[in-house]
């Protein structure tokens, strides 16, 4: 059991890893691929990213971590602050130009803290739980914490307003355009249910991208860990100021506020 369970942590945890990694550097699940091979690394299918991605691939071949640790090594040891210049890659990727294009905005590698740069090897040791991912590409979200993290979010996007004052304007912010999505995004903000922790991991990149909208912080500027974190600072502030307003007899409120008129 304890072997199954390492596997099963680490498909999550390199799920999140490669879903970070195209996150970070706005990727389609093109570009991976298109570039794997142009090198020579091997092939990965578009399909099969797909499936890392979410957790659903059990058992990869070798090839696939091969081809995945050889770029990120290739990327780390020729882009240039995180992109890669017409000279690297124009020739080779000439019948590509989305790929091309991609690269040149953003290459950034998997490495940790100390600038180590994950290799096959090391990709493979994350996906069965033999090492833990750089804490930047690891934002798992507990389930515990997803309502917490819920209400945090609901206080960032209104500033703390009541939703019916801010509603029309947030929710023009929120790209994503499927209407369960909008009116999910609708009731958590307005306090009548929250995200789940698969839910909200989902919803990260579109949340940013309102925030951006809004004009509190450009998608650059914050990065999804860091967004991440804002969130959880915002919780231990909700949590250290009792989590809500203080409980008060709503009658006699209501019933002060009337003559008050």
């Amino acid at each position: 059991m304890r072997h199954r369970d390492h596997i099963a942590d680490g498909r999550v945890a390199f799920a999140h890893l490669i879903r970070v990694w195209h996150e970070r550097n706005g990727w389609s699940h093109r570009v991976l691929p298109a570039l794997a091979e142009v090198l020579g690394f091997g092939r990965v299918h578009n399909s099969q990213l797909s499936m890392l991605r979410n957790g659903k691939l059990a058992s990869p071949g070798p090839e696939v971590f091969l081809a995945l640790g050889c770029v990120n090594r290739w990327l780390a040891e020729n882009a240039t602050a995180g992109r890669l210049a017409w000279e690297e890659v124009g020739s080779l990727l000439a019948g590509r130009p989305d790929v091309l294009e991609a690269l040149q905005l953003s290459a950034l590698p998997i490495a940790g803290a100390e600038g180590r740069v994950l290799g096959p090897g090391d990709l493979l040791e994350v996906f069965v739980g033999l090492q833990a991912p750089p804490a930047a590409f690891d934002l798992r979200i507990l389930e515990e914490e997803a309502p917490g993290l819920s209400a945090a979010l609901a206080m960032l996007l209104t500033a703390g307003r009541p939703w019916r004052l801010c509603r029309d304007q947030v929710l023009e912010a929120y790209p994503a355009a499927k209407r369960q999505r909008r009116e999910r995004f609708a009731e958590v903000m307005a306090g009548q249910r929250d995200y789940t922790a698969a839910e909200l991991d989902a919803e990260l990149p579109d949340l940013r991208r309102t925030l951006a909208v809004l004009g509190a912080a450009g998608e650059e500027e914050l990065g999804a860990d860091q967004f991440l974190e804002l969130l959880r600072a915002r919780l231990r502030l909700l949590q250290l100021n009792g989590g809500a307003a203080p409980a008060v007899d709503l009658g006699a409120e209501i019933r002060r506020q009337i003559r008050a008129v």
